[in-house]
């Protein structure tokens, strides 16, 4: 089998997976408190070529590329005014504390409410904590101060999907709560639009690599075979 069918191949699965992680940031371009993911792509390693008759040394072939790392790009994204007395937004660093049934989580989406209970919660009805980890009550207005919502720094960040992370509290977050405010989602359209179709092209390049390789062993199984 010809090596280059492979170092295409690979290339065509890399490419197919940073497509699925750009098509979820865009889908994402209006979530609060989103954050994009990022892609490290790397080289298997080259191989080292020579002449089987003399023994010289031709040159370097790559063996094909993957998805070395993914990580979440946790930069703070412009906080937008909505004028809603439960919204919140985070100016710096840090996260809101949640306590799900899976256990406490973290977020940066700050659009709570509250329950008929008078107990600030997020969008899925779980609980938001303070710096103590206690919940939170509204007040017979409808307001809760800002400085009464825990946050916190992290450390060892994971995105684990509902807009919530996991990690390892470090103290207080640096950051500022802000009340009437939530942050907007941290992907820019435009450079991740640039981003897919670039990723595209790679793409479609492995495709023609594959067909070129496949015209070139067809010819030489029903050509070069068949010459006397």
């Amino acid at each position: 089998m010809d090596r280059g069918l492979y170092i295409a191949a690979s290339g065509m699965l890399t490419e197919m997976a940073r497509q699925d992680l750009l098509a979820n940031d865009l889908a994402n371009v209006a979530t609060t408190g989103y954050k994009a993911d990022r892609v490290s792509q790397h080289s298997f390693g080259d191989m080292l070529l020579q002449n089987t008759r003399t023994g010289q040394a031709i040159g370097p072939i790559g063996t094909g590329s993957y998805i070395a790392k993914q990580v979440t790009d946790l930069t703070g994204a412009p906080l937008k005014d909505t004028g809603q007395p439960l919204d919140f937004g985070v100016s710096g660093d840090g996260f809101f504390s949640v306590r799900t049934p899976q256990g406490v989580r973290y977020t940066r989406d700050g659009s709570f409410q509250a329950t008929s209970a008078g107990t600030l919660v997020d969008q899925l009805g779980n609980p938001v904590l303070d710096q103590q980890g206690r919940t939170i009550t509204v007040a017979a207005d409808g307001t809760v101060p800002a400085a009464q919502l825990g946050l916190f720094a992290l450390t060892n960040v994971r995105k684990i999907g509902d807009g919530n992370f996991t990690g390892t509290p470090a103290g207080r977050g640096t950051g500022q709560v802000q009340s009437g405010m939530l942050e907007g989602s941290g992907v820019n359209p435009t450079h991740t639009i640039i981003d897919m179709m670039t990723s595209l092209r790679a793409y479609e390049s492995g495709q023609k690599a594959i067909q070129t390789i496949d015209s070139t062993l067809d010819k030489a199984a029903s050509q070069v075979g068949s010459t006397s």
